[in-house]
């Protein structure tokens, strides 16, 4: 039988940003975005901040209603970088067997490691203390025989906890739970399980995979296996190199966009971004997705597939203009104030051939962009702009920074 654990970072960022300044611990603080740049909400809060009321993705005008005394610290995404990479050379001295769930969440499988560390409470616990003691950071973990429980377990009990879930005691442990708490039961998941009178784990367990199936497709299915215990997916090697399911940026504007002129420099600096980072991982996109939320704060979006694989700025921002043609119409509509371009149906480089490379002009923008990147690795995204983006300031480095809105993906991305 497996073993697995789950080791998720105790609020992250708020505990990296203790770990780096003493004085605040034991104080309610929150990381927040940049307000002036309409970024100002909680990414992240301490326990005591918690404790308040105080909630990720309040703006920071509530969370100071609710905690006058709340410290508002700004975001260092490089910090949380090098945290987490500490921890996952932690986790590596254990195992080969470590998978990357964002930042701070991370798999364990170490059934052949039992008889070097002990079992996977002890090795749970010990983990626990190192992290503790090497970087000031606590985790929760959860050990058990499948991956859909580790995840359950380390999010039963916080902070600094081990919980553990194995076939003898999972369902006295965890079938009165919400369903909610079952990874991949998301909010419209849950609506839909709670309206077939589905609101445990246990009722879960015990539903028909037909009924699910009709409602929910061939995931519904496998949430009922997953609520049985039934999840023989494997842990990933940490020397596999990661694929992700897309690459995107996004960014919300100082001023609302109102017009196809003023969100078209938008497109191209995002796509720039985006396509920097496929070309940097050595990947290529046949697909774009569009997502777009107004000033009245509704969202919706489009996705289109390409002709062809590409790793082209030019490629991914015409798309995106088209699909923003096809969706918003600035006359009709509310003005514009979140914009997100996403690369999708993603494959290496080295698994495809473009025939359209075979053309010149393809050839010179490939070495172009590729030159385009090795500058502004040296100098800075600003110092060399295509046409369209010198008209619209909201396309410039300070709105729209690589470094700190894509360190997670390149965390991620990397060899080990």
């Amino acid at each position: 039988m497996k073993t697995i654990l789950h080791c998720d970072l105790n609020n992250f960022y708020a505990s990296v940003e203790t770990a780096m300044n003493p004085e605040l611990r034991d104080k309610p603080i929150a990381v927040c975005g940049d307000q002036e740049q309409r970024h100002g909400i909680v990414l992240a809060k301490s326990y005591p901040a918690k404790a308040c009321g105080i909630n990720t993705g309040d703006t920071v005008v509530e969370a100071k209603r609710k905690c006058p005394p709340l410290i508002i610290v700004p975001p260092h995404f490089e910090e949380y970088v090098k945290y987490s990479e500490k921890v996952f050379d932690i986790y590596a001295s254990y195992t080969d067997k470590v998978e990357s769930y964002g930042l701070d969440e991370c798999w364990l499988d170490v059934t052949h490691c039992r008889a070097l560390f002990g079992d996977g409470e002890k090795i749970a616990d010990e983990l626990r203390r190192r992290t503790k003691d090497t970087l000031g950071l606590t985790i929760s973990v959860g050990v058990s025989f499948t991956k859909i429980f580790a995840k359950l377990g380390s999010d039963m009990k916080k902070p600094d906890a081990t919980t553990v879930l194995m076939p003898e005691n999972f369902r006295q442990k965890i079938y009165g739970l919400p369903v909610s708490m079952l990874m991949m039961v998301g909010r419209s998941t849950g609506s839909i399980l709670n309206r077939l009178n589905i609101f445990t784990i246990g009722e879960l367990a015990a539903a028909d995979k037909r009924l699910l199936k009709k409602h929910l497709g061939i995931n519904g299915e496998k949430l009922v296996d997953y609520a049985n215990g039934r999840d023989d997916e494997e842990v990933r090697d940490c020397y596999d190199k990661f694929i992700p399911a897309s690459v995107g940026h996004g960014t919300t504007t100082p001023k609302d966009l109102s017009s196809y002129e003023t969100a078209e420099p938008i497109l191209y600096a995002l796509s720039e971004l985006i396509t920097s980072r496929l070309r940097r991982y050595g990947l290529y996109s046949q697909g774009v997705r569009l997502s777009v939320r107004n000033n009245q704060l509704r969202s919706f979006g489009k996705q289109q597939a390409l002709q062809t694989f590409t790793d082209s700025s030019k490629d991914i921002a015409q798309c995106a203009y088209a699909l923003l043609k096809s969706l918003w119409d600035p006359s009709e509509n509310y003005p514009i104030r979140t914009i997100t371009v996403s690369a999708i149906n993603l494959i290496k480089a080295g698994d495809v051939i473009n025939v359209n490379f075979f053309d010149d002009n393809e050839v010179y923008d490939n070495k172009l962009e590729k030159s385009l990147d090795k500058i502004r690795q040296k100098y800075g995204y600003d110092i060399i702009k295509r046409g369209i983006l010198l008209k619209d300031s909201y396309a410039s480095d300070e709105h729209l920074s690589d470094d700190n809105k894509f360190l997670p993906f390149n965390r991620n991305n990397q060899k080990r």
